[in-house]
């Protein structure tokens, strides 16, 4: 996916799409809010006392307020904010609460969605009364008195609460809403049996619910018959309003909000498969297509909406049992309907629709075809044919809406008119943007979403309809992503150039961005003929040309960089038309008109050139050189298919598109990759490639969760050997509690590994119960009685070779039993899911699945994934440290170059890595020859080496082996026979030991074999590259055939997919590292890396390791973060589907004091023995008191938190304390290697590396920390010592995101030192339990003098012991002049020690103390710094 970065937007575009933020002063001051809280609820007082709702506050100190500005959102913030649903609302909540209490919690229940806060959870505790208010909840969304408004927040709350049936107390509210039920609403009983007599299924369903609602008394009965009708009700209501007059702005937010929930019912088949019949038999789409709301043209979102709707509605699949139709079927099923349709016209108007009977379809399904047959008919006519057809002909009178001529018209016209499936829309779809596409205005509404209104997106949810569903929404939304990004680049680019017109009909740019060059027109080359069917070019190739005289050299770098097929975006701008409407102030006027933009044109790279038109194939190489040019053209590939409509609007008259052409622009290149990824997951839409079968239906999110378990698949492996997981017998039996071990039948007492364990089934007792095949979600699987035994065995593992380099590398990790677990089921067939709390040990748990994979399935491929490059490198480190050959390891991909290993992984360099194994090889060969007497050229080639061993190796080696087999033979015959002694004669002597006996002899014998045999085996399978001669076939032959473990990172597998399946690519297992971090359809994209055989994919296991309690992938814009949920992935949907997970609980990263903080997180992790004993962690950190502590920065220079540009948060008193602490830690002598800076923004980043800057890195005393970065960007990573700026001082910010919480307090090893803004943090509800922790301590920086680094002193176990040397830091000032103070010593004791004269360094202007004159101001934001990738997100909370 295109890699999420920040993305500016100017101050206007912020203050117009975001509402205003509580502060900490409207939580903590003395607000109206504020003091109702702190008098209610929020008391001091620490007994436990039941809380008392008193009606008056709700009515007159809330609920009045609230109403009167028509509940202003951030008023609603505040009381959120304030702890109101959980600590008063809820807990005084009964089912004698008034309307106005039901009322509020409604409010603050949306206001938390909304802010994606944990809200469920609150109710969990009292189920009687959760299921009470939902009930009053649904009773009031029914009720016509209360104001649209309020309905509305009403029906808020009733989605949400349908996007959550992952909650059992929730779905068990929600399911009778939506059940068979529901279809006593139906027009007619005869359309009603029609239906059940589909499926037998239904109708036995039907008959259960009678069943039940006979034998229910009054209450119940009464309860059965709101449910079957409040949809019903509900729906009805939505029609009256479509059509109702005087319609104001809350009855189409009403409008759209229903919409919106209907869409989500229909996109999931729980909640669609008894809806979508309902909804059709209401005729909802063509009653919201015919009614005045809907042709308003303010309402282009409900419009848009429809449009989705529809999608849902119509989608191709069975409502019952979720099969999705193919093409063909799904023609064949509107077949069906049509002549359904002409039986009846035949049959009932013979006279008048004798044409339509006899009509073939094809002439029939169009629209206007039907309408011109259908003329024919009178009005009484028209609602007969429709009353035969079983459609629905009238609505009650409640409704107000009369089904007459034109609406049945239109029922018949959109129920018989053929559609285009889903995958025709997703062929026809561009993936390359235009200004049209750019500057949409349902894309523009993203811009601005704040979460007030639905936007018309399909939603990434619990379940999916079909594979085909799931890819189709993903391609909307990465699309819609991926556009969003390049507006704001064009945009951002246009704001920095500064197009201006200085003469009629010329633009120039008075501005500069290094992301775009001024062209002139390009020059098309080539048109080449559209292909046979088709009736656009299949190629249209032109030529650029630019100047890059003027551009510095680090930016003239960045354009040599443009490769072939990189996407560059050729801009028209017309600065007359930006002047000409800024003195206009028509709202309606586009971002596009008002920065001058005309056109965009998307191209491809196809070749870049010198000024001479010779092909330039490696640029940094060629510019670089002395007779580069300032010129280069560049060939491009226009879109065919864009190029044929801007010819066909010029032979209508309309300017040349190309002639206009001015400018063109460029993004960084990790962004850039949106093209092949989207027509990767186009392909994958189009196509019939199917998830493997065992896999199916957890991915779409039915069936038993634990289904794909191996436990639960019929190929489970009944024995495996696991090597050297366990170190030893101990091991084994700590590893395995609960299960019973059982020495194999050859032992009788323990002994040492490998070991191979086989399970013992045990053979099923009788059912007793015919168990149901309905699975209900609530019911827990049931426990098994019978203790899982394993018998344990062992082998003698082969002798490899006599040389150290033939040992094997074995593991040493002592494994805990949950880490032993996962290896286990990652061994087994199926899917595993590892939970990795920070410091657990996940990558070296996926490492040992895949040596153990290696080594047991030796023909099997394994495919790595990981999010980023730096994960994978990790992984793939710990893979080359074990048993694994390096001829089999394959790293696809940049980032490679990254690795700390002697190898070279990459494709092209593990080629290059063949060719050199060859010829070290090839010398062993000449040397074996030498050795054994053999004249002749056999280390020439592989080929003749392969000769060489046939003719001479072989035969030497049988002629021994008889000699061995020999009965007659003794120990020194056979030593004797031996014909390779010459050869192993710089081994380790003596190769065969004296006194040996037959059997150690043969064995030393048979590894010295195993040496030469590798020799031969890995020349045999360089042999190909000698054939082979383009690189290109011998990399991709590496790919197919050769390599058995290939890494790659999501991004580069969703870049490849159709490339590298194309190959015949087939593999066995996936093992992906990161995750949760990894979008939804960049997990499901290495699934489906190959091509399907006899239908059926070869994919065995899928391990997922990761942690959703850390950070989601990064999503920029808040609208396809939160509306369409575009930031889930696999691993999180999974773990909130109920699959089985295995969560790994004992960490070993950090002091049991600092994994404290995170601990609660995560209910069982515990510590690993080594953080409570070795000496490191016992040991307390030199001159600090504590190994933690959040310290208070109060504002500094008058200020705290600032803003230079939109999101680009700064904070100067926390970046110059950061920066003294670090100074502090280097004069004690910590590395500086050891001590990492974060920050939870990058401005504050940027700020703190601009302190750095003043202050260390022209002093050799300091020096730069190992590095400065985000919260975000140090997920995965870890260090001794962190240093940790919070930033915000006016409201917490997106750490209130608990996820983005665990992350920066788990990075830390033995020290962790907090910057933040106390009274900020302290009263946020979600962060409380760190907190509480963190503020046990003092929040003023106790320093401890006297000491250097290492310290001996033990950590103290009480805090409050007073040490000797304790010094309390009152603030940054009081630290900074405790550090200038220290280095001028150390300064002076170096000169000393070095009798360096005492003068006045230059060096020592930068150490003067920090005081309130200090010039170093705030940083803005560079060119540079807006290309940096980065978490912080535009409308963060």
């Amino acid at each position: 996916m295109p890699t999420a970065k920040r993305l500016k937007s100017d101050a206007k575009s912020k203050s117009r799409g975001t509402e205003p933020r509580p502060t900490i002063a409207d939580l903590e001051g003395e607000s109206e809010f504020a003091q109702l809280a702190r008098q209610h609820w929020l008391k001091t007082t620490k007994r436990a006392t039941r809380v008392k709702v008193k009606n008056d506050v709700l009515k007159r100190g809330i609920w009045d307020v609230l109403e009167k500005d028509n509940f202003p959102y951030k008023s609603l913030l505040i009381l959120e904010g304030l702890q109101t649903l959980e600590s008063y609302l809820w807990p005084g909540y009964s089912e004698d609460s008034s309307n106005f209490h039901v009322l509020l919690i409604v409010l603050i229940t949306n206001v938390k969605a909304r802010e994606r806060l944990e809200t469920w959870s609150i109710f969990e505790d009292r189920p009687a009364e959760f299921s009470s208010l939902f009930n009053r909840i649904l009773s009031m969304s029914l009720d016509r008195t209360l104001s649209l408004t309020i309905r509305t927040h009403l029906l808020c709350f009733i989605i949400y609460a349908f996007q959550s049936l992952d909650w059992s107390s929730v779905r068990k509210e929600c399911a009778p809403l939506v059940s068979i039920g529901i279809w006593h609403n139906l027009s007619t009983e005869s359309k009603r049996d029609s239906k059940l007599g589909q499926n037998p299924q239904l109708r036995k369903a039907w008959k259960a619910a009678a069943k039940r609602y006979e034998s229910a008394d009054d209450a119940t009965k009464a309860r059965l018959r709101f449910e079957r009708a409040w949809l019903y009700t509900l729906t009805l209501d939505f029609l009256h309003l479509l059509y109702a007059e005087g319609r104001k702005e809350e009855h189409v937010l009403y409008c759209e909000r229903f919409v919106e929930f209907v869409s989500d019912l229909l996109s999931q088949l729980p909640t669609r498969r008894y809806v979508n019949t309902l909804l059709q038999d209401l005729h909802i789409l063509p009653a919201l297509r015919l009614s005045p709301m809907f042709s308003d043209e303010e309402n282009g979102l409900l419009r848009d909406q429809c449009s989705l709707l529809s999608h849902y509605v119509h989608f191709t699949i069975d409502d019952q049992t979720g099969a999705q139709y193919s093409r063909t079927e799904a023609y064949d099923k509107h077949c069906a309907e049509l002549a359904k349709l002409q039986r009846v016209a035949l049959k009932h108007f013979k006279d008048k629709l004798t044409v339509l009977a006899l009509s073939n379809y094809g002439s029939i399904d169009k629209r206007s075809e039907l309408e011109n047959l259908l003329e024919a008919l009178t009005d009484e006519e028209t609602k007969r044919l429709a009353t035969l057809l079983e459609l629905r002909t009238e609505y009650p009178e409640s409704v107000e809406v009369s089904i007459d001529r034109p609406f049945l018209t239109e029922v018949l016209l959109s129920t018989y008119e053929k559609r285009r499936t889903f995958q025709e829309v997703a062929r026809d779809m561009s993936i390359l943007p235009t200004e049209d596409s750019l500057f949409d205005q349902g894309l523009l509404r993203t811009d601005n979403y704040d979460g007030s209104k639905p936007l018309a997106l399909p939603k990434l949810r619990l379940q999916y309809l079909s594979v085909g569903d799931f890819l189709w929404r993903a391609l909307v939304l990465y699309r819609c992503e991926a556009f969003y990004g390049i507006r704001k680049d064009i945009s951002d680019a246009l704001r920095r150039l500064r197009p201006e017109s200085k003469r009629p009909g010329e633009t120039s740019f008075a501005g500069f961005s290094k992301m775009a060059l001024p062209i002139t027109r390009p020059s098309i080359l080539e048109v080449v003929p559209a292909l046979v069917g088709d009736d656009k070019p299949s190629a249209v190739n032109a030529e650029i040309s630019l100047d890059v005289r003027r551009l510095a050299d680090n930016v003239r770098r960045e354009w040599d960089s443009l490769r072939p097929d990189d996407v560059v975006f050729l801009v028209a701008v017309d600065a007359t038309i930006s002047k000409n409407i800024s003195n206009r102030s028509d709202s309606a006027i586009s971002e596009a008109q008002k920065l001058g933009l005309i056109s965009v044109r998307s191209a491809e790279i196809a070749q870049i050139m010198d000024d001479k038109g010779k092909s330039i194939r490696d640029p940094a190489a060629y510019f670089n050189g002395n007779n580069r040019s300032p010129t280069r053209k560049v060939q491009i590939r226009l879109d065919p298919k864009t190029y044929k409509e801007d010819l066909d609007r010029a032979l209508r008259g309309k300017p040349d598109i190309y002639e206009r052409i001015n400018l063109i622009i460029r993004r960084s290149g990790r962004e850039n990759n949106f093209k092949p990824v989207l027509e990767s997951i186009r392909s994958l839409c189009l196509s019939e490639v199917p998830l493997a079968s065992w896999l199916h239906e957890n991915f779409l999110g039915y069936g038993d969760p634990a289904g794909a378990t191996y436990k639960h698949l019929p190929n489970r492996i009944p024995k495996l050997d696991f090597r050297d997981t366990f170190l030893d017998w101990q091991h084994l039996i700590a590893s395995l509690p609960g299960k019973t071990i059982e020495p194999g039948d050859d032992v009788t007492a323990s002994f040492g590994p490998p070991y191979v364990l086989e399970s013992v089934d045990k053979t099923p007792e009788e059912k007793m119960i015919k168990p149901s095949k309905k699975r209900r979600r609530d019911a827990e699987p049931p426990l098994v009685a019978e203790v899982e035994t394993y018998k344990v065995s062992t082998y003698k593992p082969p002798n490899t070779g006599p040389y150290p380099v033939d040992a094997p590398k074995l593991n040493r990790i002592r494994f805990t039993p949950a880490q032993i677990d996962a290896i286990i089921s990652g061994t087994q067939p199926g899917l595993t899911v590892i939970v990795g709390p920070p410091g657990t040990g996940k990558t070296d748990v996926a490492t040992q699945i895949i040596n153990n994979i290696y080594h047991n399935f030796p023909n099997q491929r394994t495919l790595l994934i990981a999010h980023s490059n730096q994960a994978l490198n990790q992984l793939f480190a710990k893979i080359v440290a074990l048993d694994i050959d390096e001829r089999h390891l394959l790293r696809l991909g940049h980032g490679e170059e990254d690795l700390d290993t002697d190898g070279s992984f990459s494709k092209h360099g593990r080629v290059e890595s063949f060719l050199e194994i060859r010829d070290r090889y090839l010398q062993e060969v000449n040397r074996l020859a030498a050795s054994i007497g053999a004249p002749g050229a056999h280390g020439n080639s592989a080929e003749t080496a392969g000769y060489f061993n046939s003719v001479h190796i072989q035969p030497a080696w049988a002629k021994f082996t008889e000699v061995a087999k020999a009965e007659d033979s003794s120990v020194a015959d056979i030593i004797e026979a031996f014909p390779f002694h010459n050869y192993f004669s710089d081994a380790p002597q003596p190769l065969f030991p004296p006194g040996s006996d037959r059997e150690t002899v043969l064995d030393v014998a048979n590894g010295c074999y195993h040496h030469i045999s590798k020799i031969f085996s890995e020349l045999e399978d360089v042999l190909p590259f000698e054939i082979l001669r383009r690189d290109r076939d011998k990399a991709n032959y590496l790919l197919t055939n050769e390599a058995r473990i290939i890494a790659m990172t999501s991004t580069h597998a969703a870049m490849r997919r159709t490339e590298i399946a194309s190959l015949g690519f087939h593999y066995d297992n996936v093992v992906m590292e990161e995750a949760a971090q990894i979008t939804e359809v960049e997990s499901f994209i290495p699934l489906a890396m190959q091509k399907p055989e006899n239908g059926q994919m070869a994919l065995q296991r899928v391990v997922l390791c990761g942690d959703h309690y850390q950070n989601s992938p990064v999503i920029q814009s808040l609208a396809f973060r939160h509306y369409a949920n575009l930031e889930q992935s696999l691993f999180s949907r999974f773990v909130r589907l109920g699959i089985p997970v295995i969560t790994l609980d004992q960490q070993g990263r950090a002091r049991p004091s600092i994994a404290a903080l995170y601990q609660w997180r995560y209910p069982n992790l515990g510590n690993l023995p080594h953080v409570e004993t070795l000496k490191e962690f016992q040991t307390a950190n030199a001159g600090f008191k504590y190994d933690y502590q959040f310290i208070n920065v109060p504002d500094y220079k008058e200020r705290g938190e600032v803003e230079p540009t939109p999101h680009f948060i700064q904070n100067l008193g926390e970046a110059e304390y950061a920066v003294a602490i670090y100074q502090y830690m280097r004069l004690l002598g910590y590395p500086a290697s050891k001590i990492s800076i974060l920050a939870t923004y990058a401005g504050q980043r940027t700020l703190i590396k601009d302190v750095l800057t003043h202050r260390c890195t022209r002093n050799a005393i300091f020096g730069l920390p190992k590095i400065v970065t985000t919260v975000d960007k140090y997920q995965g990573e870890q260090n001794d010592y962190i240093i940790l700026s919070l930033t915000r001082t006016s409201r917490v910010g997106y750490l209130r995101d608990i996820r983005r919480l665990t992350v920066a307090l788990s990075r830390a090893r033995l020290g962790l030192y907090i910057l933040g803004r106390r009274e900020v943090f302290e009263a946020c509800y979600e962060l409380r339990p760190a907190f509480e922790l963190l503020l046990q301590r003092p929040d003023k920086l106790t320093l401890v003098t006297g000491e250097m680094w290492p310290s001996e002193r033990i950590q103290a176990e009480e805090d409050g012991i007073a040490l000797p040397g304790e010094a309390i830091m009152e603030g940054v000032e009081h630290l900074g002049r405790f550090v200038y103070e220290m280095t001028i010593t150390k300064i002076n004791q170096l000169r000393a020690e070095r009798d360096v004269p005492d003068t006045v360094d230059p060096a020592e202007q930068v150490l003067k103390p920090i005081t309130e004159e200090d010039e170093i101001g705030y940083v803005g934001e560079s060119d540079e710094e807006a290309d940096e990738e980065d978490g912080i997100e535009t409308g963060e909370a």
